[in-house]
């Protein structure tokens, strides 16, 4: 029988790499670096073979994918900012078994999920940053689940999460289950951007993210499923939130009842609202 040990919502912003190096920057997302480093402890403590991460940064069209190749081992450099991510080594391994399980009972669910066993299938940085801030062991196990889903709804996410949750059951894993993605997401404009990596687009967005963070650490589920929708669209989430609505669906949509623990303090990251937090299971 498995077990959902751990569930979080976490950050990848590219910045945590430039606050490692000398210069304007270094020490500029300490706080967001420790929080990854305090849930990769947590993922130790509670002995978790497996990792499951909902991947914003993995953009698909059409259907549901996970990835599930029995490993991943590579070099990446982000086509999207080559100038923070370059040259990124990565090993991890992987859970072909829970990867097909979460497809099958997905699609089963009526929501049509594809598993993929490719070695050329590469993992994205939604995957990859969080897990190397983490600390992980190369031994830990991972499944990637397309989280930037371009036409999908918020129903069809919520039923893959809940297929997520059936797997695992049925599996003989100990997962952590983390939505890999911002809060909104509005970048800032080109002219700005390179002077605003520490503040949000819009005060609005903002307003929104912390209202939505108080719904959160009050265990107020009803409202906030309610809102995820148009909060997801108005304020840009990222991926369009489908990792939110993929992670609730998992623990239970209106019905779970945990308060979230903020590991991280909100932040600003180039425009976009960010945070590290947990989610009791």
């Amino acid at each position: 029988m498995g077990r959902l040990a751990l569930a979080a919502k976490v950050t990848h912003v590219p910045s945590m790499f430039l606050s490692g190096l000398d210069g304007p920057h270094k020490g500029c997302r300490a706080s967001a670096i420790a929080g990854l480093e305090e849930l990769g402890r947590r993922l130790d403590a509670l002995q978790c073979d497996t990792v499951v991460v909902l991947d914003t940064h993995w953009l698909v069209n059409s259907g549901y994918h996970v990835n599930a190749s029995a490993g991943f081992r590579g070099i990446f450099t982000s086509n999207e900012f080559p100038h923070f991510i370059q040259n990124l080594e990565y090993r991890h391994g992987g859970n072909p078994r829970l990867g097909d399980a979460i497809a099958e009972i997905a699609t089963r669910r009526g929501v049509h999920t594809r598993a993929h066993h490719l070695d050329s299938l590469d993992v994205e940085y939604g995957t990859l940053v969080p897990l190397r801030f983490m600390r992980v062991s190369p031994e830990l196990k991972v499944v990637s689940v397309a989280a930037w889903c371009a036409f999908s709804s918020m129903p069809e996410s919520r039923t893959v999460g809940e297929a997520i949750a059936e797997a695992i059951a049925r599996s003989d894993s100990t997962v952590a289950l983390l939505a890999s993605g911002s809060l909104s997401h509005r970048i800032h404009d080109n002219h700005v951007v390179e002077s605003g990596g520490l503040t949000i687009s819009d005060e609005f967005y903002r307003q929104v993210d912390l209202r939505a963070l108080e719904l959160w650490q009050q265990g107020r589920w009803t409202e906030f499923t309610a809102m995820l929708p148009t909060y997801s669209k108005s304020c840009y989430g990222e991926g369009w939130m489908h990792d939110t609505a993929m992670l609730l669906g998992a623990l239970g949509w209106d019905h779970y009842d945990g308060r979230v623990e903020i590991i991280t303090p909100y932040f600003p990251s180039s425009g976009t609202g960010q945070v590290n937090a947990v989610f009791p299971v």
